[in-house]
């Protein structure tokens, strides 16, 4: 405690107190600096034995009296043996722990869509945790929530929706350790998955069922790539152009004209489009350039916004439904899907072609290898996909 007797300032000394740190009495202090004033308690620390300081506010918002009051509460608690700083740090801390799961979660999701690339993972992430976990444990203070909370949300999706739950899970697990970083919350996450639910839980693998996307037989191929020939609109044009090139939809019905070049007959999409992240060179054929050509005379550029295969609305592409309807009708079912032609080329060039495992999984613009990466930088791999897709473009017109 201070030596110094209680009560040596008055309102009137400190308004003719120099700059310096000056005593009241009590452990209570005041530092002044030019026209700056400031009250703080200097104490030893009951728990370390070091000297520490608790500032107590500016004295033009705190006057003399209201830090004596600060003062005499503080020097109860050192009687006590209780740090004064580390229960201001405690009361802190479960005052913003009050804050709810949900509110937590608003707050991280509000904080990364900035740094998420696509526009769609928070309306996502709100959607998963709107369903699955707000009505379960959204309004749980963050600091309680427990094993069991997560449980509670996963158990019953588990097995059914078990990629869904999955992601739920890890959803979940990033929120607590955001709240943990935040010290809004203590402990383990409960969330986690390795050394925790992975002793409760069985492991997603055993438990989901593989769903691939319904695939055309590759030797049936060249019927449906005729029908869709027969077809008007654009959403057929754009199926087409997706099978002769072996795109994914989002990259056929987001390819703009500026990325199209038709005299080197290559179609290069931005790494911001590619799930892989990085730059695809894409060989056009014969076939594929005759479906571009077409596209500027059904749609001229300068109404599109740029965009080779346009939607209904003025700047925004084609959709994934109109593009399954063209499919379906060419196909004559809907039991196939639009990412099942990838693997018709897949299986055409596994079953029918000569050409390595890295070339074909490079036309799907997979990932793979280093040396074979690099291969494909210098450039001679990417002759030898001109030249399958060149092979690829006569089985689908049903010459190979």
């Amino acid at each position: 405690m201070s030596k110094l007797p209680p009560n040596q300032l008055t309102v009137r000394k400190i308004a003719s107190l120099k700059d310096g740190v000056h005593g009241d009495g009590g452990n209570l202090w005041i530092t002044i600096r030019g026209e700056t004033r400031a009250w703080t308690f200097r104490f030893k620390s009951p728990l370390t034995g070091k000297r520490r300081e608790m500032g107590l506010g500016p004295a033009r918002d705190v006057s003399l009296s209201e830090a004596r009051a600060k003062a005499t509460d503080a020097r109860r608690l050192l009687l006590e043996g209780i740090d004064p700083l580390e229960e201001q740090a405690r009361k802190r801390r479960s005052a913003v722990r009050e804050r709810t799961f949900e509110e937590v979660a608003e707050h991280y999701i509000t904080e990364q869509t900035p740094a998420w690339k696509d526009p769609r993972s928070a309306p996502i992430w709100r959607s998963s945790l709107g369903r699955h976990v707000y009505p379960l444990m959204g309004s749980r203070p963050i600091g309680q929530v427990q094993t069991e909370d997560v449980l509670s949300v996963l158990r019953p999706i588990w097995e059914t929706t078990t990629e869904t739950a999955s992601r739920i899970r890890g959803r979940i697990e990033r929120i607590l350790d955001y709240a943990h970083s935040h010290h809004w919350r203590e402990g383990d996450n409960p969330a986690r998955w390795r050394g925790h639910l992975a002793n409760i839980l069985p492991k997603p693998t055993a438990v989901a069922k593989v769903v691939h996307h319904a695939a055309i037989p590759y030797r049936d191929l060249p019927a449906v790539f005729t029908q869709l020939g027969r077809q008007d609109g654009s959403a057929a044009l754009a199926a087409r152009f997706l099978c002769l090139t072996a795109a994914r939809s989002g990259e056929v019905r987001h390819a703009l004209w500026s990325e199209i070049d038709f005299g080197k007959q290559i179609w290069v999409v931005p790494a911001e489009r590619m799930k892989a992240k990085r730059e695809h060179r894409v060989p056009l054929t014969a076939s594929a350039l005759d479906v571009l050509r077409r596209m500027k005379i059904l749609k001229s550029p300068a109404s599109t916004g740029g965009l080779v295969f346009p939607g209904g609305k003025i700047g925004s592409p084609l959709s994934d439904v109109a593009l399954s309807k063209a499919l379906h009708r060419a196909a004559g079912t809907k039991d196939v899907t639009i990412h099942g032609l990838r693997s018709c080329f897949r299986d055409w060039a596994a079953e029918e072609t000569d050409f390595s495992r890295e070339v074909a999984e490079m036309a799907l613009a997979h990932a793979i290898g280093d040396k074979v990466e690099a291969a494909y930088r210098r450039g001679d791999l990417f002759s030898k996909r001109q030249e399958m897709m060149r092979q690829w473009e006569t089985f689908c017109l049903g010459h190979g």
